[in-house]
């Protein structure tokens, strides 16, 4: 028997965009927040640098949009940029009001670091190098105290439910493996990225790019999927996922050099160390593809482990003193710009179905995200989506059995084949990785097919691992041009014939484009 669940809001994830806005909508009714790990494991909760956020006297909103811009190579839509840098500052009082302990100077005034592609120090952190997870465990704090959120842990969501085109609920694995069935007026996916389908990545266990497949199963848009980030500067060493070193590291003084010791960063930007992600990770992975391996200099950075105390005790654990030693780092998939289309209220092609966060594809980003946006993008989105989800009409349902076998259901696993994944990690590594080409993408998309018809069609996490991985390979083969953190190296200029957005999903087979308005950075 099916087990159903009746609320007023559905969200599924638990990073700083779902926590905060069952925060936000138990104000207005029953929440059931939905997460296929703990709470307090997720991307979010890994965060190091922080918030970006316009606060000090020699910035203000206008050149945080302007570096937005610059950052994003002409994707992303100018109007969700300046709505969302305009409220950095609410957002911030946000978490103050809760109880987030910001670093703050001795006046009270939060310190403000700087990253990469940053023209202003405008990083608000917590806890040094523990922003997110200061954070995910003050919000936490507060879910867990609040009787109109009831919170559905270790719980695994397969599918999502349409009736008359409109999404009314989804169903899922309790954490007993118990089949059941959530029902509201609305469904908000929260469900971050997909770095877990690369070999090398900063992303928590089970990031698999999950949200995207149930999204484009359930017949919504999604936008931009080639622009997968890699984060320039993760601890090289033998785990998953790998350590960050934070931007905020190069940002206080740290230096890249090679194993000559020699820096390089000049010879590929004029902005050197502080450059663009998808600048800084190309550099890094000429210098090893050269055989040179590549090292963060933070010798020089006074306290370090008291400004940095989740990087120091990640390098200790492999014997290193950033004070005295220099840290090996690699590039690794960091985040996804490209999502589930959606308005930067969360708004999706579907009716009733919501993304916010990384899930979403709201414009923000463009074609490479600027640090310290993103944990910006899930505050200022779930605050904004609050009125367009709210002011839904109730919907009347009844229940109806699935498509597919109950019993099927019953004995579907959870979470993709050790091998299966593995095999998908390596694939996307090697040919959809840092630098991409025709040859080694259409290779990609044959495995990837061919693995997936050897699947049964119904949902199941190794539909979901394949369909997210397919999705990435075909936009990357339809952009013929390099621009941000998608490049090729067999179209390795910028066109402005592809100045527009990849969209797949709908009614579209394949890939289809849509234009975007030139975005001035003046």
């Amino acid at each position: 028997m099916w087990q159903v669940i009746e609320a007023d809001y559905v969200i599924i994830g638990s990073g700083i965009a779902g926590l905060t806005l069952s925060l936000l909508l138990s104000r207005h009714g029953q929440v059931a927040l939905v997460t296929k790990g703990a709470v307090r494991h997720s991307n979010s909760s890994l965060a190091q640098g922080g918030i970006a956020a316009a606060l000090s006297a020699d910035d203000d909103a206008s050149l945080h949009r302007v570096d937005t811009l610059r950052t994003g190579q002409g994707l992303c839509e100018t109007e969700t940029v300046q709505s969302f840098v305009s409220q950095a500052a609410d957002a911030v009082r946000f978490l103050q009001q809760l109880g987030v302990k910001l670093d703050c100077a001795a006046d009270g005034t939060p310190q403000l670091g700087k990253e990469g592609a940053h023209s202003r120090n405008r990083i608000v952190h917590a806890g040094g190098d523990a922003t997110g997870r200061t954070i995910i465990q003050t919000l936490t704090q507060h879910l867990c105290s609040n009787p109109r959120i009831d919170l559905w842990e270790n719980t695994y969501v397969a599918e999502l439910l349409l009736e008359n085109g409109e999404c009314t609920g989804a169903i899922g694995k309790d954490s007993d493996g118990n089949p059941v069935c959530f029902r509201a007026k609305a469904v908000i996916l929260a469900t971050g990225g997909l770095g877990q389908l690369y070999k090398y990545t900063t992303n928590a266990a089970g990031t698999t790019g999950e949200g995207y497949a149930l999204a484009y199963r359930a017949g919504a848009l999604l936008r931009d999927m080639e622009f997968v980030q890699f984060h320039p500067t993760a601890l090289r060493t033998h785990s998953n996922p790998l350590p960050l070193v934070s931007e905020a590291v190069r940002g206080e003084g740290a230096v890249l050099v090679n194993a000559n010791g020699e820096r390089f960063m000049h010879f590929y930007h004029d902005w050197a160390d502080l450059a663009s992600r998808d600048i800084v990770a190309r550099a890094i992975f000429s210098e090893m593809q050269a055989g040179r391996d590549v090292f963060l200099d933070a010798r020089s950075i006074p306290q370090f482990a008291r400004r940095f105390p989740t990087i120091h005790a990640s390098c200790q654990k492999i014997g290193l003193d950033p004070s005295a030693d220099l840290i090996p780092v690699v590039p690794a998939a960091h985040y996804t710009m490209g999502g589930i289309l959606s308005d930067s209220r969360g708004v999706t092609s579907v009716p009733r179905l919501f993304a916010i966060g990384e899930a979403a594809s709201s414009g923000f980003h463009g074609a490479n995200r600027l640090a310290s946006n993103s944990l910006l993008e899930g505050l200022v989105m779930a605050h904004r989506a609050v009125e367009a989800i709210v002011s839904l009409r109730p919907v009347r349902w009844r229940f109806r059995t699935p498509d597919f076998s109950y019993a099927d259901f019953v004995k579907m696993n959870t979470s993709p084949s050790p091998t299966l994944l593995r095999q998908v990690q390596e694939l996307m590594w090697t040919h959809v990785g840092i630098v991409r080409d025709g040859l080694r993408l259409n290779r990609a998309l044959q495995q990837l097919r061919s693995w997936q018809a050897q699947l049964p069609p119904g949902p199941g996490p190794e539909q979901n691992l394949l369909t997210a991985a397919r999705l990435v390979v075909q936009a990357a083969l339809w952009r013929r041009e390099s621009r941000g953190a998608h490049f090729r190296a067999d179209y390795p200029e910028t066109a402005a014939a592809f100045q527009t957005h990849s969209i797949q999903g709908g009614t579209y087979e394949s890939v289809a484009r849509t234009p975007v308005a030139s975005a001035s950075v003046d």
